[in-house]
């Protein structure tokens, strides 16, 4: 039984020889349609061709090894004849690549049949068949190269080139975004970060592109096939990560990515810095969302066919260089000095990688990508420590900036514009800020329970709980700006004259107070409680102002008790009518350098000062006019009134003739 089957397995059956003549002439057939593509007559072609070497080998399987030896002589002729010519097969047309296609099967197939169909055993056919085996895999062996040095140019000449408008659209989105230097020069003319252009955030859709022709998949897919099956796998791999590894260092190149080591970017200045951090968002988006996309679809596509782990490995180890890149990059940001200015792009880093780690997670999900996942996610990480980092730094800076000399006319410090635009701009990063910042505290509650700021949904220093969704911001930044209230308060004593001094104080708080009222995302962090409660204290500095300044002015045009006009002699009366000219002049002398930029502020204060100096001079001329005399009546009540307006504008002046302004 056992032998029968076995003679079973050797000798063709009747049946079967018939079955594949018939599949022939089915083929035949089929192939003379006139209404065929080129590529289903290719097709055709090659099942003709398998064909014909299944009905070779079953004919030969108890043939003489001369047949078998006259069959590799033919196929080694066929494969000597291109290695004599120099030119590529695949250039000289689809005929030519089909015939050495099916040339190199036959010899794959005969080398199979070697191997398979004769076992072993004794005899001198034994030697034969070793010599005849060993021949061959060197004409295999022959052909794999030639088809490496086919697989590689077709990858190559197919090539096409970088989507240059594709970049030209992604920086025209992004350079839309915010100037990480302008608020603290400018301050004031800033927007809102929510009303800023939504391109700058939006989620850019994955776009896959055509890296090579897609007229050469077919043959690069045909030729990684036959090259894999003939056990050659390994070098056609290695060619296709050679070609493509060389092709995304050219998209890096474009993309205007450097190949800078971790030194060098932490030598960079400042604003080389920034303008490369600018690029590197940029280049992560495009190239993970884009090019890696589509360099992962042009590697299943050619290897597909094959088992999950060759075309995975083959996108991995050509992208792994480029991707490993952009990483040091990010890294070599993480380590380096955490300074105020540096929380933005960082912040933009942090929020760009944690946005592509879906798609890298995707993308490198395989075991050979693991190095990438765990590098990308180290990075995320790296990234997040440097803007708790920054910001703590930030309210560090606060805390300790000093001034010797006081800040000129009582204007709005710079340092008050600076953080209240820096908190403003934060705003835009509301989700990522405030999550780095909950871990922090968390951390910090976990290693010092004392020290760590309080995050429970209870009443703050504003009298109002704090937002559920930003808790933990809002807390940070109501303490960054009660770190510049006391800072601003001690600048402030650097005033000799305490009119001065709560000038000073009016203006900075006032000018915080509205900087929250009109920002909706702030006024949303800080709450309408905390503004009226800096709306009461800046206001308070004005009455403060008013007290200081005017009280001493106008108790010299009062009367002394209930004194009666005639108890006040006409010379007394002339002194202080005399002295309050003095006094006011002095007031109009020193106060027109001082300076409120707000205009509302402005007008309300002059206003209010107004109201308070006119009438108390009105009353005290109307009472003792008989005695003072029209002579010693330097200003009409309107001249007051108008030097009153030439307060608060920065621009020193006096009163040199009491006629004219």
């Amino acid at each position: 039984m056992e032998a029968a089957a076995f003679d079973a397995g050797v000798q063709q059956p009747e049946g079967e020889e018939n079955l594949i003549e018939a599949a022939k002439q089915i083929v035949k057939a089929l192939g003379s349609g006139k209404n065929l593509t080129d590529d289903a007559r290719k097709i055709l072609a090659d099942l003709g061709t398998q064909l014909s070497t299944i009905n070779i080998i079953s004919e030969d399987k108890d043939g003489d090894i001369g047949e078998l030896e006259a069959q590799l002589d033919a196929i080694q002729e066929k494969i000597a004849n291109w290695e004599a010519d120099q030119s590529m097969i695949w250039d000289s047309g689809p005929d030519e690549a089909s015939e050495y296609m099916n040339a190199t099967l036959e010899a794959q197939r005969l080398i199979e049949r070697l191997e398979n169909c004769f076992p072993g055993g004794g005899g001198g056919d034994d030697a034969g068949r070793r010599d005849l085996l060993s021949r061959g895999h060197d004409v295999l062996q022959m052909a794999m190269a030639r088809l490496e040095q086919e697989f590689t140019n077709l990858l190559v000449q197919n090539q096409l080139p970088f989507e240059r408008d594709n970049i030209a659209s992604f920086r025209s989105s992004e350079d839309d975004g915010l100037d990480f230097n302008s608020f603290v020069s400018t301050g004031d003319d800033l927007e809102d970060p929510s009303n800023r252009d939504s391109s700058v955030s939006r989620s850019w859709e994955e776009l896959t592109i055509d890296m090579v022709h897609p007229d050469a998949i077919p043959d690069l897919r045909d030729i990684a096939e036959l090259m894999f099956v003939s056990g050659y796998g390994h070098e056609c791999s290695q060619a296709y990560i050679t070609v493509r590894r060389d092709a995304l260092d050219e998209c890096m190149f474009i993309l205007e990515m450097e190949k800078l080591s971790i030194e060098d970017v932490l030598k960079l200045e400042w604003g080389s810095l920034n303008s490369k951090i600018k690029k590197w968002i940029r280049a992560l988006k495009q190239f993970v969302r884009v090019y890696l996309a589509s360099e992962s679809f042009l590697s299943e596509q050619i290897f597909g066919q094959l088992e999950q782990s060759s075309w995975s490995v083959c996108f991995i180890e050509a992208s792994k260089g480029s991707m490993l890149q952009l990483l040091n990059f990010g890294e070599a940001i993480s380590i380096g000095p955490h300074k105020p200015e540096k929380l933005f792009p960082i912040l933009d880093m942090y929020e760009t990688i944690s946005g592509m780690i879906p798609d890298l997670d995707s993308l490198y999900a395989s075991g050979a990508g693991s190095c990438v996942r765990i590098d990308c996610h180290e990075l995320q990480r790296r990234l997040g420590d440097s803007v708790r980092a920054a910001f703590l730094e930030f309210e560090n800076a606060i805390a300790t900036s000093t001034s010797t000399i006081a800040f000129a006319g009582g204007g709005i410090h710079h340092l008050t514009r600076y953080v209240m635009n820096y908190l403003n701009t934060l705003t835009d990063y509301q989700e990522s800020l405030n999550y780095l910042l909950k871990d922090h505290d968390r951390q910090n509650a976990v290693m010092s329970p004392d020290l760590a700021p309080s995050t429970r949904q209870e009443d703050d220093a504003s009298g109002e709980p704090a937002a559920d969704d930003y808790a933990t911001m809002a807390l940070h930044f109501r303490s960054v700006t009660s770190i510049l209230e006391c800072n601003l308060d001690d600048k402030s004593r650097l005033y000799r004259d305490p009119s001065l001094q709560h000038v000073f104080m009016m203006n900075n708080v006032h000018y915080m107070a509205q900087k929250v009222k009109n920002s909706a995302a702030l006024r949303h962090v800080f709450k309408d409680e905390w503004i009226r409660k800096h709306n009461w204290k800046f206001q308070q500095h004005a009455m403060s102002y008013e007290r200081a300044t005017w009280s001493s002015v106008l108790s010299l045009l009062k009367d002394e008790g209930n004194s009666h006009p005639g108890s006040v002699s006409k010379a007394q009366l002339r002194d202080r009518l005399k002295n309050f000219y003095v006094a006011f002049e002095d007031v109009y002398r020193t106060q027109t350098s001082w300076i409120i930029p707000d205009a509302q502020l402005r007008e309300d204060l002059r206003i209010s000062t107004s109201l308070k100096v006119i009438q108390a001079y009105r009353m005290f001329i109307g009472r003792h006019t008989n005695s003072i005399g029209d002579r010693h009546v330097r200003y009409s009540a309107d001249d007051l009134q108008n030097y009153l307006l030439d307060l608060y504008e920065g621009s020193q002046k006096s009163l040199h003739n009491p006629h004219r302004r």
